[in-house]
């Protein structure tokens, strides 16, 4: 059986893990963290990857999970309500739709509990250094171990570790959109109900929605701004950059800001994307994010992951021979990221149109089950 080692229990990575053992692979999940990570922003499932989740088996319990909003309003810098609509919202688009709308760790958590028994997982580690043969690719871990594997996946996000051992620094592949943000999960102490608020300023913005039965509150910073020398890393130095540059903004910043100060599942970065002129070198290669980032602004991260990890699974299932199997893998899902990752510049500051969004969530074909 040939073995995979796949870096990051991503939603392109579990749904990776779970496809290749479908077409007789033995699947190895390395994660830094400790376990499948927490918290994160609602994220939609649009399209080719609503396929994906039905050929799966968890379209059924996506559906279950989905957000239960009713509309948003629109506020400006000084917390001033300027429009309102039950039509639709900016983190989901029309609340008709049959587009699914869910929180990032419910999905994962669906992915996770669907691969488990026939992964392993590594949590707490991360790949250290690779070393590639004709015949497969030594690994070595943070912690030490060594092992070998006949194909190696980075899914680890914008700053894939895999991704800079196999094809060089950041700088390299990725593409700033000018802005910045922060996620984190708070207590609902605006009481708000199944209602989404955005406040925009001229330089900074937030957007805030209920979940868990309007327990919990979604919260996301985010402001303008050319590239930051920063530590992705780095915190305590990313809520103190958010405080001084949403100071101006009104309504409910400084309790959100406050709130910021000590939640438990906090994530900073730029609003970027990974723009590469191939996704596999060898036996690596690399899905969603690490490969090919559409950004938040695209709406269409989810559903690039998911794809990604159902057509790489697919073409390994087909030949286990890399040098047929990666560029294949490439030649299907070039168009549908090129078309995805526009939605992202379209319209600065607006989201792209309907019929934008309509033709690239569909721009991927699936073969046959």
């Amino acid at each position: 059986m040939k073995t995979v080692l796949i870096s990051g229990a991503s939603v392109a990575g579990l749904a990776l893990a779970q496809r290749l053992h479908a077409h007789g692979y033995a699947p190895t999940v390395v994660e830094r963290a400790p376990a499948v990570r927490p918290g994160g922003h609602a994220i939609d499932v649009r399209g080719a990857a609503l396929t994906v989740l039905d050929r799966m088996g968890l379209l059924d319990g996506a559906r279950r999970a989905r957000t239960r909003t009713r509309g948003m309003s629109m506020l400006d810098g000084d917390g001033n309500e300027l429009w309102r609509s039950t039509e639709m919202t900016y983190s989901a688009g029309r609340l008709d739709s049959d587009d699914i709308e869910l929180l990032r760790e419910d999905l994962t958590a669906l992915l996770h509990r669907n691969a488990d028994a026939h992964t392993t997982f590594l949590f707490g580690d991360a790949v250290a250094a690779l070393d590639q043969t004709p015949d497969g690719v030594h690994v070595t871990f943070a912690s030490g171990a060594r092992r070998t594997y006949d194909y190696v996946v980075g899914a680890d996000g914008l700053h894939s570790g895999v991704r800079r051992l196999v094809f060089g620094p950041d700088a390299h592949h990725l593409r700033h959109l000018g802005s910045y943000v922060a996620v984190f999960t708070a207590d609902n102490f605006l009481g708000l109900r199944d209602w989404q608020i955005w406040c925009q300023g001229e330089t900074a913005t937030y957007c805030v929605y209920p979940a868990r039965d309007n327990t919990e509150l979604r919260v996301t910073l985010g402001f303008r701004s050319e590239p930051l020398d920063h530590d992705h890393r780095d915190t305590a130095a990313h809520k103190a950059l958010l405080a001084a540059r949403l100071e101006s903004l009104g309504a409910d910043t400084p309790k959100l800001l406050d709130a910021m100060r000590t939640a438990p599942d906090f994530y900073f970065d730029a609003m970027a994307q990974v723009h590469m002129d191939r996704w596999s070198r060898g036996r690596v290669a690399l899905v969603g994010d690490a490969g090919y980032c559409a950004s938040p602004l695209s709406g269409q991260g989810t559903s690039l992951a998911l794809a990604g990890a159902y057509v790489l699974a697919e073409e390994l299932g087909r030949s286990a021979d890399p040098a047929t199997a990666l560029p294949r893998y490439e030649e299907r899902m070039r168009p549908y990221v090129e078309s995805n990752q526009a939605l992202a510049t379209e319209n600065p500051g607006e989201g792209p149109s309907e019929e934008s969004l309509e033709r690239a969530k569909n721009a991927l074909v699936l073969g046959e089950m």
